[in-house]
């Protein structure tokens, strides 16, 4: 069954409140809106970036009606800053025609540095006095008692692209809880750091989960706006909607792009390099590897003590089956990343993987991004690292096929289909998908 054609026979699963953890997390734990009138076009390569005003100084600029006289509830963690680096809590409980009376924490806390998987609680914001009301634990989406002091309930968190990123599924059932309890959702926007490219898998709806609850490629392209209109426009999500454009920003656009600051929205997504990988090495997380947790390096290493570095480039090489003029086999087919063996240690890893241990393992540096695809680049470290492994290699059955969208890669994978095989598979449900979301996006491609 294609992916979106069978979502409808499984919307109403989405919403049930599941125990896992966002992508890189292990199995534990707690479990119409505005047009982007001001995006410019995007500049020569030789001109400097565009200023790009994200969503909240949009909205205090130009589309304070939305707010003015009304109370805002605010979902956000340190990631929801104003271009000058202000906290959008601080600009919201300081401007003087609405009244910020709540705050929500989503995965990871309001200020970003829990583990994953770890539950949150309530408690008050020190600077404020507010109340913060959790959102990953002992409920995933706001209850009616939570939105009982809110006319308008706002969502400001840096996405950073991925279907696994937890952030955009606690979008999703904040409005859906704002849609019945009959007030409207702004959606603050903010880029998509690794640009409107679409790569992956689409997800099968039978695997939906709260790392991936509808059926879009693991790699979506869509900035957090344009997915809350996907949610409302194809997936049925009912809610008034409104989004507050990032100004300035075009999908052909990344984050150092952009003359934003990079604030980790997590603790293991330290750098827009990180963000690259992360829609293919996190797929890693399904298994008994590390991904580098505990490392400055998140998702951009992976490793295991039986594994030696070098002969696992060389495996991958051998897996993406080509070789370039110079002889290299591997170099073409997999396009815009240099890989490369090394040792590393991760130190207290929040995954609990192999800390203090030095384990041989890869590297992946980044050198095209318009060519770069991760999940293909992960699929051949994947197949390599399996033939590689033996006996030592484990699935995390349930959480792998959660990530992948479906129990197919993983069982391509242990049967050692081709590359090729593998990923071609996705192409037209790619293109299926980029035709749905073309009506919700919001900035030139």
């Amino acid at each position: 069954m294609n992916p979106l054609a069978g979502f409808l026979l499984f919307l109403p699963l989405l919403f049930v409140v599941l125990p896992i953890a966002a992508c890189g997390g292990p199995e534990r734990g707690p479990e119409g809106g505005s047009a982007a009138d001001e995006a410019e076009g995007g500049p020569a390569a030789d001109a400097p970036a565009p200023t790009v005003r994200p969503g909240i100084d949009v909205l205090l600029a130009d589309s304070s009606h939305l707010i003015d006289g009304r109370r805002v509830g605010l979902i956000t963690n340190r990631s929801g800053v104003g271009r000058d680096g202000t906290s959008s809590i601080d600009l919201l409980h300081s401007y003087a025609d609405a009244e910020l009376t709540a705050l929500f924490a989503p995965e990871h806390g309001i200020r970003g540095t829990e583990a994953e998987g770890s539950a949150i609680d309530d408690t008050t914001d020190e600077g404020t006095g507010l109340p913060i009301y959790s959102l990953y634990g002992e409920t995933r989406a706001p209850t009616p008692e939570m939105l009982a002091s809110i006319d308008v309930l706002a969502f400001d968190i840096q996405d950073i692209g991925s279907r696994y990123y937890t952030y955009v599924s606690t979008m999703a059932l904040a409005m859906t809880a704002a849609g019945r309890a009959g007030i409207p959702m702004l959606v603050l926007d903010r880029p998509n750091p690794i640009g409107g490219l679409t790569q992956g898998p689409v997800l099968d709806p039978a695997f939906a989960t709260f790392v991936g609850m509808y059926p879009v490629p693991v790699r979506h392209g869509l900035s957090a706006g344009e997915l809350a209109r996907l949610y409302r426009g194809a997936f049925g999500v009912e809610v008034e909607l409104h989004v507050a454009p990032a100004a300035g920003w075009s999908a052909d656009r990344w984050f150092d792009e952009t003359s934003l600051p990079w604030i980790a929205p997590s603790l293991n997504m330290p750098s827009l390099e990180s963000a690259t990988h992360y829609p293919g090495t996190c797929l890693f997380e399904g298994t008994n590897l590390s991904v580098g947790r505990g490392t400055p390096t998140a998702f951009q290493v992976l490793g295991a003590p039986w594994l030696d570095g070098e002969a696992w480039v060389a495996e991958i090489r051998a897996v993406a089956g080509a070789a370039d003029v110079a002889g290299r086999t591997g170099a073409v087919r997999l396009p815009g990343v240099e890989i490369r063996a090394i040792a590393f240690t991760p130190e207290s890893p929040s995954d609990g993987r192999f800390g203090g241990e030095e384990i041989g393992g890869i590297r992946l540096t980044v050198t095209d991004r318009s060519t770069y695809d991760p999940v293909r680049t992960a699929v051949a470290a994947l197949l390599a690292a399996r033939r590689l492994s033996g006996d030592a290699w484990e699935w995390r059955v349930r959480h792998f096929d959660r990530l992948a969208g479906s129990d197919g890669l993983r069982l391509a994978i242990d049967r050692g289909a081709p590359l090729d095989e593998i990923t071609s598979e996705w192409a037209a449900d790619v293109a299926a998908f980029e035709a749905l979301r073309r009506p919700y996006l919001l900035y030139p491609r």
